[in-house]
């Protein structure tokens, strides 16, 4: 009896002991460590713990040691328990570790790919081969929904299934119930009078719904359009003279059943002011006048904050134009509220002059390193120029290499008067494998397959192959260009194509005109806009006659044979600073190419002139005009080759009209083009009703006015057809589509009349 109540008592103590060692490491004497031993370690190298202990082996082991260990061991996130025990002058450490992720799915989602929801997942650290713990599942759960409450799916559910398997392994699954989308029910602003409600909501891309809902997704709510849309009002108000507006709060309220939203913007608009004074204060480098010249502050005309926001920034890069990076520029306004006049005070301090030390390129892993430095305007032990920077950065992002191009100031340490300009890109893939379709009412079926590659390996150069067939129009090119076939930026292209193509009006003739040619072409840039293009080729164009041929194509083979030899030069000029090639709403494109045979059966001359031109009416409307002229001659006393005139009618010159049958016309009533072509348009674009402000759905109204003539016509106002009407333009997945319903308004007997016309794809 006694033997057992020493026992009880032992193992009592022992329990005792084992709790203080939970709660103090364990309290045991100072000891001199002989020996440490690690047990329970599956994936975890011996080193990780070695390294994570605060004593070796020969070091004094005691109580606060022990803890700290212990403390540190928990802190690698790696074991989800850790004891330590002694054993004589021996230390053992065990350990159990973590299970780790094997693999990581979904299940139910339709919103996202499972590769993006992946990503966000290993953003906060959960991924295959990391160890798990509940907690970071919980953070992963969170992370999910507030994904989805990102697209408007505040309903999402979220459940998290561990699966354990062997080697201590689990496999997570997330189970998604995803919901139907909460929608925005209804967006009100409170404490608008200068403007109504419906104007002011009209500036937000969030809207309450429309039919193409579906499409936009603008009646979902998101924090960052939001944002947006609120930056937008403070803008609309603040370059309309409302200095003081303010957005005081925004209340997003949130439907019991998670499926209505309502938006609700308090505002105080303030007083309308209008600017009184412009003056000048500070150090302008006795440059006054010059600098005086960037105001664009008016007195008299209402307080604009883009206008000084813009008067505030052209002072700054005018002053880095002299290597003062470091100016600064401050506009203080002086506000009389009593008349409701504002003044300002344009202080500056230029500050330093800097030069740049050393330009740093990273991101590019695959684009050679010369070929951005090519494109800089700014140099390394150069005076710091803010002008030439934004337009290397410009150069840089029209290379069409990158996504994004970004270039920030680094100050050098113990160089006050120097700067580094650190360059960041992040390429994007620039070759590319197309095989694609195309219809339109006028080339029916078109195939076409190409490969290009804009970045051939890393060098800036171009290749590319093009093949293109349809009913009327086949081709096949291959072309090169280096941008930089001289040190000087003078290009080189080089073209190999094979062409056929009969009148579009032809439905049953099976005549063809087979064009094969190469040609050279080098391109000269004379300013960061402008370039001229010059070059030559050799050209045979053959004639083939078959049922249908029109008599001006039959009479010309006959006289100058059905084979004709050319060697054309060409010579143009291009400038191009619209804000988007796709879908423009500001800027000016225009083209002037020429062409002249002296030499081979042909002889002729042609010249196409082309300006585009876009005006932004506001943020939803866009004015836009283009017009065409283009102009041929034959020399040498013989006519213009029929095999090189200009065509109109249709998308691209009078719509309302069948594709290319406008001009004049042979015996056999076959249009035939002319050597002469002019055509004016004009159009009005708009996003399209429900479509918010979305630039890739837009509908437009149209005029268009135009026609051809032949070699030996006056061009009179009298003969040119016109049209007006409506269409639609949309960037779809599979290309640019364009639909038109146009009511000629201005036509003649025999015009061949087509009200609905479209065209799906890019034609070559």
């Amino acid at each position: 009896m006694k033997k057992q109540i020493k026992r009880f008592r032992a193992r009592t103590v022992a329990a005792m002991v084992a709790m203080a060692f939970v709660a103090n490491a364990w309290a045991v004497d100072p000891f001199t460590v002989r020996d440490i031993r690690v047990e329970g370690l599956q994936r975890v190298e011996p080193g990780t713990v070695f390294a994570s202990l605060p004593f070796r082996i020969g070091d004094q082991y005691n109580d606060d040691k022990g803890s700290a260990a212990i403390r540190a061991l928990f802190a690698l996130g790696l074991f989800k328990d850790v004891r330590l025990e002694v054993n004589g002058d021996v230390l053992v450490v065990i350990v159990e570790e973590r299970p780790t992720v094997a693999d990581v799915d979904f299940a139910g989602t339709k919103e996202f790919d499972k590769d993006t929801l992946k990503k966000a997942l290993r953003e906060i650290g959960l991924t295959e081969g990391r160890p798990y713990d509940q907690a970071l599942a919980d953070r992963a759960e969170q992370e999910l929904k507030r994904q989805y409450i990102n697209k408007s799916l505040y309903g999402a559910e979220v459940v998290t299934t561990v699966t354990p398997i062997e080697r201590n392994r689990v496999n997570l699954t997330f189970t998604v119930t995803e919901g139907d989308p909460a929608k925005i029910k209804d967006i009100h602003i409170v404490g608008n009078t200068a403007f109504s409600e419906s104007t002011l909501t009209g500036l937000f891309d969030l809207d309450t719904g429309g039919f193409l809902s579906w499409y936009t997704k603008s009646d979902r709510y998101s924090r960052a359009k939001l944002n947006a849309d609120l930056e937008a009002l403070r803008s609309y108000y603040l370059s309309r003279g409302y200095l003081e507006f303010r957005i005081d709060s925004t209340q997003v309220a949130i439907s019991p059943n998670r499926q209505d939203i309502s938006i609700t913007v308090n505002v105080t608009e303030g007083q309308r002011y209008v600017v009184s004074s412009v003056k000048l204060e500070g150090n302008y480098l006795g440059k006054d006048d010059e600098f005086k010249s960037l105001v664009t502050i008016r007195p008299g005309e209402p307080y604009n904050a883009d206008r000084v926001a813009e008067t505030t920034k052209a002072f700054s890069d005018y002053f880095g134009n002299f290597g003062y990076a470091f100016a600064t520029v401050e506009a203080r306004p002086e506000i009389d509220r009593a008349n409701n006049r504002v003044s300002f005070v344009l202080l500056a301090e230029p500050s330093r002059r800097a030069y740049v030390r050393r330009i740093n390129i990273s991101g590019n892993n695959r684009t050679r390193d010369e070929v951005l430095r090519r494109e800089f305007r700014q140099f390394e032990s150069s005076w710091y120029d803010a002008e030439k920077i934004k337009l290397s950065r410009d150069r840089i992002d029209r290379l069409g290499f990158f996504k994004e191009v970004n270039i920030e100031t680094s100050d050098v340490p113990g160089a006050a008067d120097q700067v580094d300009l650190n360059i960041t890109v992040a390429e994007k893939p620039t070759g590319s494998l197309q095989v694609g379709a195309g219809f339109s009412s006028a080339e029916k079926l078109a195939l076409s397959f190409s490969v290009k590659q804009e970045n051939a390996f890393g060098s800036g150069n171009y290749l590319g192959v093009e093949v293109n067939t349809s009913k009327y129009n086949r081709a096949i090119v291959f072309n090169s260009v280096n941008p930089y076939f001289t040190p000087d930026g003078i290009s080189r292209t080089i073209d190999v194509y094979h062409r056929s193509s009969r009148p579009y009006e032809d439905q049953g003739g099976n005549y063809q005109l087979v064009t094969t040619g190469a040609g050279l072409r080098f391109g000269i840039p004379f300013s960061e806009l402008d370039t001229v293009f010059f070059g030559g080729a050799v050209e045979r164009t053959e004639i083939k006659p078959g049922t249908s041929i029109p008599a001006a194509y039959l009479d010309y083979a006959e006289r100058f044979g059905f084979t004709s030899n050319t060697l054309p030069l060409s010579l143009g000029w291009s400038r191009d600073n619209r804000d988007s090639a796709i879908a423009p709403t500001k800027g000016r494109f225009q083209r002037l190419a020429g062409e002249m045979a002296l030499v081979g059966d042909a002889r002729y001359a042609r010249t196409n002139y082309q300006l585009q031109q876009y005006i932004p009416l506001n943020k939803q409307f866009t004015l836009a005009f283009n017009g065409e002229a283009g102009w041929g001659k034959g020399l040498g006393g013989r006519p213009f080759p029929v095999f090189k005139n200009f065509y109109s009618g249709g998308l691209g010159s009078v719509r309302g009209f069948e594709q290319g049958t406008l001009g004049p016309k042979d015996v056999t009533g076959a249009t035939i083009g002319g050597s002469r072509k002019l055509s004016l348009n004009a159009e009005v674009l708009t996003p399209f009703p429900g479509a918010g402000n979305d630039r890739t759905l837009r509908m437009f109204g149209f005029v268009d006015v135009g026609n051809v003539f032949g070699e030996t016509e006056k061009i009179t106002f009298g003969e040119l057809r016109a049209s007006v009407g409506a269409g639609v333009s949309w960037i779809s997945p599979i290309g640019p589509l364009r639909i038109a319903i146009a009511q000629p308004i201005r036509k003649f007997p025999g015009d061949r009349i087509q009200r609905l016309q479209f065209q799906i794809g890019t034609s070559f």
